[in-house]
């Protein structure tokens, strides 16, 4: 029998429901609306779904939102699945391609580079298509992510990380100092709450990161000391010259709240070309020189795959002085090569 409205006030609900059974499929759901004119569109809709579903199958029915839900159920990160979640709706999984993706990237985020579209749109609506395909609800997708430009690494010595500092604004100084000495994301650092700062044991800990796991980090004991002098301990860490939480950005990494003081400490200390972010490089190249331990790098600064922080050792490679030394060459190269072919011959 057709699917029928249930007035408001049957559940103990204010609105309206739908009840029935459809091709052997019984319904007993919320509309969510107390609109009759809306709920019937629903009731509609949803008749029209079951019987579509199983005429041509979940192939052909299953939507993105749908899918999407199922994906969050099951435990997985929910990092920018809502954004594309509402974007798509109720697209179905089998008219969501190329093109579909493509378009999506550029409307959501109009004004962001390939790494940003390709982390919030390419990457969980991957997610998303992958995890319903493993369930028969679409084929598995073939998706093409935009092409970043190589990653740029770019970083400071010891001393001009001092001169840095101490051309920072005083609101700024402690600021940057987290930044060189724990590789946080600038984000990560900007919406840092007291609650997750431990200077008894000298140890931060960062939660929902950009790549979904927590992680934590010890801090060093300048560092202690600089965070010990602040004047507040409740709420976010760092702040404005004002005394205010930094504005927080909507899917946002973050910098641009500090570019103008930031970019005026690097004037004065002399420092061209250098970025908040660069100052994750330099921690994690400096971390690197010290230790030559990549898993521990890769689990501090809380990259996905060790390929992430090769590149850190790609400029590290003091440590390699001597392989390149012991190669003979110039004078003394060429007469102790000389000196040899002559022994041979006596000999």
């Amino acid at each position: 029998m057709p699917l029928k409205l249930i007035p408001p006030g049957r559940h103990g609900s204010p609105n309206f429901y739908i009840r029935g059974t459809v091709r052997g499929v019984t319904v007993d759901e919320t509309t969510g609306t107390d609109d009759r004119k809306r709920a019937e569109e629903i009731r509609i809709r949803r008749e029209n779904e079951i019987l579509d579903r199983r005429i041509h199958g979940i192939r052909k029915t299953a939507t993105f939102l749908e899918a999407s839900v199922m994906y969050l159920s099951a435990g997985n990160s929910a990092r920018y699945v809502d954004k594309v979640a509402k974007h798509f709706g109720m697209t179905p999984l089998a008219d969501i391609d190329q093109l579909a993706i493509d378009q999506a990237a550029v409307k959501l985020y109009p004004n962001a580079g390939p790494a940003t579209r390709n982390r919030q749109v390419y990457t969980p609506v991957s997610a998303v298509m992958h995890f319903a395909a493993a369930r028969k609800m679409c084929e598995r997708p073939l998706i093409t992510r935009p092409k970043q430009p190589k990653g740029r690494i770019r970083w400071l010595t010891k001393d001009e990380a001092d001169r840095l500092v101490e051309n920072c604004s005083p609101h700024l100084k402690p600021l940057v100092m987290f930044l060189l000495l724990t590789g946080a994301r600038i984000s990560e650092a900007l919406y840092l709450d007291w609650r997750d700062v431990d200077l008894g044991r000298a140890h931060v800990q960062f939660l929902d990161t950009k790549n979904g796991t927590d992680r934590g980090v010890s801090l060093h004991p300048s560092l202690v000391v600089a965070l010990a002098n602040l004047k507040h301990r409740e709420g976010a860490v760092f702040r404005r010259p004002d005394g205010q939480p930094y504005e927080r950005k909507e899917d946002d990494e973050g910098g641009g709240q500090i570019k103008t003081a930031f970019k005026g400490a690097c004037r004065r200390a002399g420092i061209t070309d250098f970025t908040p972010h660069d100052c994750r490089h330099t921690w994690a190249t400096w971390h690197y020189a010290a230790n030559r331990d990549l898993l521990a790098l890769q689990k501090l600064g809380g990259w996905k795959t060790e390929k992430m922080v090769l590149r850190y050792a790609h400029v590290n490679v003091s440590n390699l002085a001597d392989t390149i030394n012991a190669i003979a060459w110039g004078k003394s190269g060429g007469s102790k090569a000389k000196k040899t072919k002559s022994s041979r011959k006596t000999a």
